[in-house]
């Protein structure tokens, strides 16, 4: 990838993480707590809705900039002709490569930032600490493998389907497609992959709350899902989807939408500059 094109992705991923992680901030919170083993409303309910944001705040700009550079690289390498079919293969590979790049970052991030939602009397300093006294590094990374098969699978859906929107809306205009008109395809892309890998979100959120030690938090997502499945049926699988949708909906638009325009404008300076 040439330089303007690598520091573009970069530069446009880690504003538009911030941009969407901040926004969105009490709707994940709420997420969290509908998937909560203790309940909605003894995790903290409407309360404190932006516990745990100093997190987020710390990890959104590098994991998003990860994420979007392996993917921009990623896409480089295999350089698949637009016109092939090719392509949404390409876009699924560019993503899940993405993904476990970021998910070194997001994890830790994303362990801190639970389980403050889910315990607004502590701070995020204190868990922080916490987590690395009982339970080292790897207290850290909890979860990264549920994480992990939660990312992949919705950027599976995710890239290519926001692609190939994009292409779609193109071809019917004649023309690339506006900043805007991306965030819409943003929006529709997100909230369908949303949808449909819930039960991998719930898994993933009963695995980073487990208490240190019980079987849930060895991490198996099979034996996770299992035990929703087992006490609070098809509902408890799908705990959270609504806020979920809205969420990533909503962050799809800003999230896709302030990437692909910072990239545009960043790929014209770097045009522009002797």
């Amino acid at each position: 990838m040439d330089r303007p094109g690598f520091t573009a992705s970069l530069v446009a991923g880690g504003v538009a993480g911030v941009s969407v992680d901040l926004i969105l901030f009490p709707l994940d919170t709420i997420k969290t707590r509908l998937q909560s083993p203790q309940g909605f409303y003894k995790a903290g309910g409407f309360y404190g809705v932006y516990a745990g944001v100093p997190s987020t705040a710390i990890g959104s700009f590098p994991n998003a900039a990860a994420f979007f550079v392996t993917y921009e690289y990623v896409k480089w390498i295999l350089h698949t002709d637009s016109s092939s079919y090719l392509m949404p293969v390409t876009h699924m590979l560019a993503a899940s490569v993405g993904e476990v790049v970021a998910c070194l970052i997001r994890v830790p991030s994303e362990v801190v930032k639970q389980r403050a939602q889910v315990s607004v009397s502590s701070g995020t300093f204190h868990i922080f600490s916490n987590i690395l006294c009982q339970e080292g590094i790897q207290g850290l990374y909890r979860g990264y493998k549920s994480t992990v098969l939660r990312e992949i699978p919705f950027s599976l859906v995710q890239f290519p389907l926001w692609e190939s929107l994009k292409a779609l809306w193109s071809w019917r205009q004649d023309r690339v497609v506006d900043s805007w008109q991306a965030a819409v395809c943003g929006a529709f892309a997100g909230g369908f992959a949303a949808a449909v890998t819930t039960p991998l979100d719930v898994a993933k959120t009963r695995i980073m709350l487990a208490k240190a030690g019980s079987s849930t938090a060895s991490g198996n997502i099979l034996s996770a899902l299992h035990a929703v499945w087992r006490t609070q049926g098809l509902s408890g699988l799908f705990a959270g989807v609504f806020p979920r949708m809205a969420a990533i909906s909503l962050g799809g638009f800003i999230f896709l939408g302030v990437y692909d325009q910072t990239r545009s404008f960043l790929l014209e300076l770097g045009r522009e500059s002797p």
